[in-house]
Protein backbone atom coordinates (compact mmCIF):
# COMPACT_ATOMS: atom_id res chain seq x y z
CA UNK A 1 0.00 0.00 0.00
CA UNK A 2 2.66 2.20 0.60
CA UNK A 3 4.68 1.30 -2.37
CA UNK A 4 1.71 2.63 -4.33
CA UNK A 5 0.83 5.74 -2.82
CA UNK A 6 4.79 6.82 -3.37
CA UNK A 7 4.38 6.14 -6.79
CA UNK A 8 0.99 7.76 -7.38
CA UNK A 9 2.78 10.79 -5.38
CA UNK A 10 5.57 10.82 -8.26
CA UNK A 11 3.38 10.87 -11.24
CA UNK A 12 1.74 13.32 -9.26
CA UNK A 13 4.85 15.81 -8.45
CA UNK A 14 6.01 14.87 -12.45
CA UNK A 15 2.91 16.49 -13.85
CA UNK A 16 2.94 19.32 -11.47
CA UNK A 17 6.69 20.40 -12.33
CA UNK A 18 5.58 19.97 -16.28
CA UNK A 19 2.63 22.05 -16.25
CA UNK A 20 4.18 24.33 -13.88
CA UNK A 21 7.42 24.59 -16.19
CA UNK A 22 5.14 25.37 -19.31
CA UNK A 23 3.21 27.85 -17.77
CA UNK A 24 6.30 29.77 -16.26
CA UNK A 25 8.09 29.58 -19.78
CA UNK A 26 4.97 31.64 -21.39
CA UNK A 27 5.49 34.07 -18.88
CA UNK A 28 8.94 34.54 -19.20
CA UNK A 29 8.33 34.87 -23.10
CA UNK A 30 5.82 37.79 -22.64
CA UNK A 31 7.86 39.93 -20.60
CA UNK A 32 11.26 39.74 -23.15
CA UNK A 33 12.21 42.74 -24.20
CA UNK A 34 10.78 43.19 -27.92
CA UNK A 35 14.35 43.67 -29.55
CA UNK A 36 14.90 39.70 -28.28
CA UNK A 37 11.35 38.54 -29.11
CA UNK A 38 11.59 40.02 -32.50
CA UNK A 39 14.73 38.89 -33.63
CA UNK A 40 14.16 39.12 -37.22
CA UNK A 41 14.82 43.27 -36.77
CA UNK A 42 18.21 42.97 -35.11
CA UNK A 43 21.26 43.26 -36.78
CA UNK A 44 23.75 40.28 -36.58
CA UNK A 45 26.16 41.46 -38.66
CA UNK A 46 30.28 41.74 -37.28
CA UNK A 47 31.98 44.02 -40.07
CA UNK A 48 30.90 45.92 -43.25
CA UNK A 49 32.53 45.96 -46.70
CA UNK A 50 31.66 47.46 -49.81
CA UNK A 51 32.58 46.77 -53.84
CA UNK A 52 31.83 49.67 -55.72
CA UNK A 53 32.30 49.44 -59.66
CA UNK A 54 32.13 52.00 -62.03
CA UNK A 55 32.33 49.88 -65.68
CA UNK A 56 32.70 52.67 -68.40
CA UNK A 57 35.32 54.08 -70.37
CA UNK A 58 35.83 57.12 -72.50
CA UNK A 59 35.80 61.04 -71.02
CA UNK A 60 32.40 60.79 -72.54
CA UNK A 61 31.25 58.62 -69.26
CA UNK A 62 32.92 61.02 -67.21
CA UNK A 63 29.75 60.94 -64.67
CA UNK A 64 30.09 57.04 -64.30
CA UNK A 65 33.31 58.16 -62.60
CA UNK A 66 32.02 60.46 -60.39
CA UNK A 67 29.35 58.59 -59.36
CA UNK A 68 31.40 55.70 -58.14
CA UNK A 69 33.91 57.96 -56.18
CA UNK A 70 31.14 59.89 -54.29
CA UNK A 71 29.91 56.79 -53.05
CA UNK A 72 33.36 55.50 -52.13
CA UNK A 73 33.99 58.81 -50.65
CA UNK A 74 30.01 58.61 -48.13
CA UNK A 75 31.01 55.12 -47.23
CA UNK A 76 34.67 55.98 -46.39
CA UNK A 77 33.30 58.85 -44.50
CA UNK A 78 30.88 56.72 -42.23
CA UNK A 79 33.60 54.29 -40.71
CA UNK A 80 34.82 52.03 -43.40
CA UNK A 81 38.21 51.22 -44.02
CA UNK A 82 40.02 51.26 -47.20
CA UNK A 83 40.76 47.74 -46.03
CA UNK A 84 37.04 47.14 -46.44
CA UNK A 85 36.75 48.72 -49.67
CA UNK A 86 37.13 47.18 -52.97
CA UNK A 87 36.80 50.15 -55.78
CA UNK A 88 36.58 49.37 -59.09
CA UNK A 89 37.31 52.24 -61.92
CA UNK A 90 37.52 50.98 -65.94
CA UNK A 91 38.89 54.46 -66.97
CA UNK A 92 41.33 57.02 -65.29
CA UNK A 93 39.58 60.50 -65.39
CA UNK A 94 41.80 62.60 -63.25
CA UNK A 95 44.88 61.98 -65.56
CA UNK A 96 42.90 61.75 -68.89
CA UNK A 97 44.63 64.40 -71.40
CA UNK A 98 40.81 66.13 -71.93
CA UNK A 99 40.94 66.74 -68.17
CA UNK A 100 41.54 70.48 -68.14
CA UNK A 101 42.70 69.75 -64.08
CA UNK A 102 44.51 67.36 -63.97
CA UNK A 103 44.47 64.89 -60.89
CA UNK A 104 41.07 65.92 -59.98
CA UNK A 105 37.15 64.51 -60.41
CA UNK A 106 34.55 66.68 -59.81
CA UNK A 107 30.76 65.90 -58.79
CA UNK A 108 29.49 69.19 -59.35
CA UNK A 109 30.07 72.20 -61.73
CA UNK A 110 30.56 74.26 -58.76
CA UNK A 111 33.88 72.33 -58.28
CA UNK A 112 33.05 72.27 -54.47
CA UNK A 113 35.47 69.15 -53.52
CA UNK A 114 38.19 67.00 -55.54
CA UNK A 115 36.23 63.56 -55.00
CA UNK A 116 39.16 61.87 -56.20
CA UNK A 117 41.12 63.59 -53.46
CA UNK A 118 44.42 62.59 -52.30
CA UNK A 119 43.89 59.03 -50.26
CA UNK A 120 41.95 57.43 -53.37
CA UNK A 121 43.06 53.12 -53.32
CA UNK A 122 41.71 52.24 -56.73
CA UNK A 123 41.68 48.46 -56.15
CA UNK A 124 40.69 47.43 -60.35
CA UNK A 125 41.61 49.98 -62.89
CA UNK A 126 41.82 50.41 -66.63
CA UNK A 127 41.92 46.47 -68.00
CA UNK A 128 42.00 44.87 -65.31
CA UNK A 129 37.99 45.78 -64.86
CA UNK A 130 36.44 42.99 -66.06
CA UNK A 131 33.63 40.53 -66.13
CA UNK A 132 35.77 37.87 -64.69
CA UNK A 133 37.70 39.64 -62.23
CA UNK A 134 34.34 41.30 -61.20
CA UNK A 135 32.96 37.73 -60.80
CA UNK A 136 35.91 36.09 -59.15
CA UNK A 137 35.89 38.85 -57.06
CA UNK A 138 32.63 38.42 -55.69
CA UNK A 139 32.94 34.43 -55.26
CA UNK A 140 36.37 34.17 -53.97
CA UNK A 141 37.75 32.40 -56.49
CA UNK A 142 40.58 35.14 -57.45
CA UNK A 143 43.37 34.22 -59.19
CA UNK A 144 47.09 33.21 -57.45
CA UNK A 145 49.32 36.01 -56.66
CA UNK A 146 46.45 38.45 -56.23
CA UNK A 147 46.98 40.92 -53.37
CA UNK A 148 44.84 40.98 -50.42
CA UNK A 149 44.19 44.70 -50.97
CA UNK A 150 42.23 42.81 -54.18
CA UNK A 151 40.00 40.40 -52.29
CA UNK A 152 36.39 40.63 -50.60
CA UNK A 153 37.98 38.86 -47.47
CA UNK A 154 33.80 38.86 -46.88
CA UNK A 155 32.31 36.44 -44.00
CA UNK A 156 28.91 35.00 -42.40
CA UNK A 157 29.03 37.74 -40.26
CA UNK A 158 29.57 40.72 -42.96
CA UNK A 159 26.93 43.33 -44.45
CA UNK A 160 28.30 43.95 -48.06
CA UNK A 161 27.10 47.05 -50.33
CA UNK A 162 27.33 46.67 -54.28
CA UNK A 163 27.10 49.34 -55.64
CA UNK A 164 27.11 49.54 -60.01
CA UNK A 165 26.91 52.31 -62.08
CA UNK A 166 27.81 52.28 -66.24
CA UNK A 167 25.75 51.86 -69.58
CA UNK A 168 23.09 49.16 -69.36
CA UNK A 169 20.30 47.52 -71.24
CA UNK A 170 17.30 45.15 -70.32
CA UNK A 171 19.44 42.29 -68.30
CA UNK A 172 22.58 43.48 -68.95
CA UNK A 173 25.41 45.85 -68.14
CA UNK A 174 28.16 47.06 -70.11
CA UNK A 175 32.16 46.61 -69.02
CA UNK A 176 34.53 48.88 -70.59
CA UNK A 177 32.41 48.90 -73.82
CA UNK A 178 32.83 45.59 -75.08
CA UNK A 179 31.48 43.12 -72.93
CA UNK A 180 28.31 42.30 -70.55
CA UNK A 181 27.64 40.52 -67.38
CA UNK A 182 23.97 39.64 -67.22
CA UNK A 183 21.32 39.43 -65.24
CA UNK A 184 21.56 35.62 -64.79
CA UNK A 185 25.84 36.04 -64.00
CA UNK A 186 24.68 38.38 -61.18
CA UNK A 187 22.11 36.14 -59.66
CA UNK A 188 24.94 33.22 -59.81
CA UNK A 189 27.31 35.49 -58.44
CA UNK A 190 25.22 36.34 -55.37
CA UNK A 191 23.88 32.52 -54.80
CA UNK A 192 27.71 31.49 -54.82
CA UNK A 193 28.07 34.44 -52.02
CA UNK A 194 25.18 33.07 -49.63
CA UNK A 195 26.39 29.15 -50.09
CA UNK A 196 29.78 30.15 -49.09
CA UNK A 197 29.21 32.03 -46.14
CA UNK A 198 30.36 35.21 -47.11
CA UNK A 199 27.37 37.48 -46.05
CA UNK A 200 25.15 38.00 -43.57
CA UNK A 201 22.98 41.06 -45.54
CA UNK A 202 24.00 42.45 -48.95
CA UNK A 203 22.33 45.90 -50.23
CA UNK A 204 22.50 46.02 -54.33
CA UNK A 205 22.49 49.36 -55.20
CA UNK A 206 22.44 50.16 -59.13
CA UNK A 207 22.27 53.39 -61.01
CA UNK A 208 21.91 52.82 -65.23
CA UNK A 209 19.53 52.39 -67.81
CA UNK A 210 16.81 49.84 -67.08
CA UNK A 211 18.45 49.06 -63.68
CA UNK A 212 15.58 47.17 -62.24
CA UNK A 213 16.22 44.16 -64.86
CA UNK A 214 19.34 43.58 -63.56
CA UNK A 215 18.22 42.23 -60.06
CA UNK A 216 15.14 40.23 -61.52
CA UNK A 217 16.82 36.76 -61.09
CA UNK A 218 18.16 37.33 -57.42
CA UNK A 219 16.75 34.54 -55.26
CA UNK A 220 19.66 34.71 -52.62
CA UNK A 221 18.05 35.49 -48.83
CA UNK A 222 18.64 38.43 -47.13
CA UNK A 223 19.58 40.57 -50.49
CA UNK A 224 17.78 44.05 -50.51
CA UNK A 225 17.98 45.75 -53.69
CA UNK A 226 17.35 49.64 -55.45
CA UNK A 227 18.19 50.53 -59.24
CA UNK A 228 17.31 53.78 -60.76
CA UNK A 229 15.05 53.45 -63.53
CA UNK A 230 12.41 50.36 -64.36
CA UNK A 231 12.69 48.11 -67.46
CA UNK A 232 12.20 50.48 -70.53
CA UNK A 233 13.35 53.20 -68.45
CA UNK A 234 16.72 55.67 -69.28
CA UNK A 235 18.80 56.73 -66.11
CA UNK A 236 19.42 60.26 -67.07
CA UNK A 237 22.37 62.43 -65.66
CA UNK A 238 21.69 65.54 -63.61
CA UNK A 239 24.04 68.85 -65.26
CA UNK A 240 26.64 69.54 -67.21
CA UNK A 241 29.82 71.48 -66.72
CA UNK A 242 30.00 73.45 -70.05
CA UNK A 243 33.78 73.93 -69.10
CA UNK A 244 34.58 70.67 -69.42
CA UNK A 245 32.12 69.71 -71.73
CA UNK A 246 30.95 66.54 -69.91
CA UNK A 247 27.75 66.02 -67.51
CA UNK A 248 29.10 65.30 -63.92
CA UNK A 249 26.81 62.81 -62.49
CA UNK A 250 23.86 61.01 -62.88
CA UNK A 251 20.63 61.79 -61.08
CA UNK A 252 19.62 58.72 -59.20
CA UNK A 253 23.63 59.12 -57.17
CA UNK A 254 23.23 62.94 -57.29
CA UNK A 255 20.00 62.55 -54.84
CA UNK A 256 20.91 59.72 -53.13
CA UNK A 257 24.58 61.64 -52.19
CA UNK A 258 22.57 64.77 -51.12
CA UNK A 259 20.80 62.43 -48.74
CA UNK A 260 23.99 60.59 -47.39
CA UNK A 261 25.29 63.87 -46.58
CA UNK A 262 23.25 64.74 -44.11
CA UNK A 263 23.82 60.92 -42.45
CA UNK A 264 26.57 60.99 -39.68
CA UNK A 265 27.93 57.88 -37.60
CA UNK A 266 25.98 58.06 -35.25
CA UNK A 267 22.75 59.07 -37.45
CA UNK A 268 18.97 57.26 -36.85
CA UNK A 269 18.39 57.78 -40.56
CA UNK A 270 17.17 54.24 -42.15
CA UNK A 271 17.36 51.92 -45.61
CA UNK A 272 13.97 52.78 -45.51
CA UNK A 273 14.17 56.24 -45.82
CA UNK A 274 16.81 55.78 -48.04
CA UNK A 275 14.90 54.13 -50.72
CA UNK A 276 12.62 57.06 -50.97
CA UNK A 277 15.06 59.44 -52.22
CA UNK A 278 14.66 59.72 -55.38
CA UNK A 279 10.92 60.64 -56.63
CA UNK A 280 9.79 60.14 -59.93
CA UNK A 281 9.39 64.15 -60.27
CA UNK A 282 13.35 64.51 -59.62
CA UNK A 283 14.66 61.35 -61.16
CA UNK A 284 12.47 61.71 -64.26
CA UNK A 285 12.50 57.64 -64.38
CA UNK A 286 11.08 55.65 -61.65
CA UNK A 287 13.48 54.03 -58.80
CA UNK A 288 12.90 50.17 -58.67
CA UNK A 289 12.98 48.21 -55.00
CA UNK A 290 13.41 44.83 -54.33
CA UNK A 291 12.84 43.66 -50.71
CA UNK A 292 10.93 40.30 -51.07
CA UNK A 293 14.32 38.61 -50.13
CA UNK A 294 14.99 40.47 -47.33
CA UNK A 295 13.67 39.33 -43.60
CA UNK A 296 14.11 42.46 -42.08
CA UNK A 297 11.73 46.06 -42.18
CA UNK A 298 13.76 48.22 -43.98
CA UNK A 299 12.38 51.46 -41.84
CA UNK A 300 13.87 49.48 -39.09
CA UNK A 301 17.68 49.32 -40.51
CA UNK A 302 19.77 51.62 -39.96
CA UNK A 303 21.56 53.14 -42.93
CA UNK A 304 24.96 52.60 -41.50
CA UNK A 305 24.19 49.06 -41.44
CA UNK A 306 25.31 48.98 -44.66
CA UNK A 307 26.77 52.25 -45.53
CA UNK A 308 28.85 52.83 -42.49
CA UNK A 309 30.79 50.37 -39.85
CA UNK A 310 29.52 51.70 -36.19
CA UNK A 311 29.74 49.52 -33.53
CA UNK A 312 29.40 50.25 -30.05
CA UNK A 313 32.37 51.19 -28.38
CA UNK A 314 33.18 53.07 -24.84
CA UNK A 315 36.11 55.03 -25.00
CA UNK A 316 37.83 55.47 -21.58
CA UNK A 317 40.86 56.82 -20.40
CA UNK A 318 40.14 54.67 -17.00
CA UNK A 319 41.87 51.74 -15.83
CA UNK A 320 39.66 48.98 -16.08
CA UNK A 321 39.50 45.25 -14.37
CA UNK A 322 37.89 43.20 -16.86
CA UNK A 323 37.25 40.52 -13.69
CA UNK A 324 34.41 42.67 -12.78
CA UNK A 325 31.01 40.70 -12.72
CA UNK A 326 28.62 43.31 -12.77
CA UNK A 327 27.13 45.23 -15.51
CA UNK A 328 26.90 48.26 -13.80
CA UNK A 329 30.54 48.51 -13.30
CA UNK A 330 30.31 48.87 -16.97
CA UNK A 331 28.65 51.29 -18.19
CA UNK A 332 30.00 54.61 -18.69
CA UNK A 333 29.56 58.02 -17.83
CA UNK A 334 27.53 59.90 -20.04
CA UNK A 335 29.59 63.03 -19.88
CA UNK A 336 32.65 61.32 -21.03
CA UNK A 337 30.56 59.97 -23.76
CA UNK A 338 30.50 63.56 -25.06
CA UNK A 339 33.93 64.63 -24.00
CA UNK A 340 35.19 61.56 -26.37
CA UNK A 341 32.86 62.68 -29.16
CA UNK A 342 33.84 65.97 -29.20
CA UNK A 343 38.06 65.10 -28.95
CA UNK A 344 37.59 62.85 -31.63
CA UNK A 345 34.88 64.04 -33.73
CA UNK A 346 35.65 63.96 -37.61
CA UNK A 347 34.55 66.90 -40.15
CA UNK A 348 34.78 66.29 -43.41
CA UNK A 349 33.33 69.00 -46.07
CA UNK A 350 30.00 68.32 -47.90
CA UNK A 351 30.28 66.45 -51.44
CA UNK A 352 28.45 69.24 -53.33
CA UNK A 353 26.23 72.55 -52.44
CA UNK A 354 23.13 71.26 -52.98
CA UNK A 355 21.60 74.50 -52.54
CA UNK A 356 22.60 75.82 -55.59
CA UNK A 357 20.23 73.22 -57.60
CA UNK A 358 17.22 74.31 -55.42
Amino acid sequence: MNEMFLKLVSIVCIFCICVGGGSASNEDTSILPEGYVDATQRSTHTNNWAVLVDASRFWFNYRHVANVLSIYRSVKRLGIPDSQIILMIADDMACNARNPRPGQVYNNANQHINVYGDDVEVDYRGYEVTVENFVRLLTGRTQNGTARSKKLLSDAGSNVLIYLTGHGGDGFLKFQDSEEITSQELADGIQQMWEKKRYNELFFMVDTCQAASLYEKFSSPNVLAVASSLVGQDSLSHHVDPSIGVYMIDRYTYYALEFLEKVQPFSTRTIGEFLQVCPKRVCISTVGVRKDLYRRDPHKVPITDFFGAIRPTRVSTDRINVTLANESDFIANPEDIAVAKRQFAIVMEPQFPSEFFK
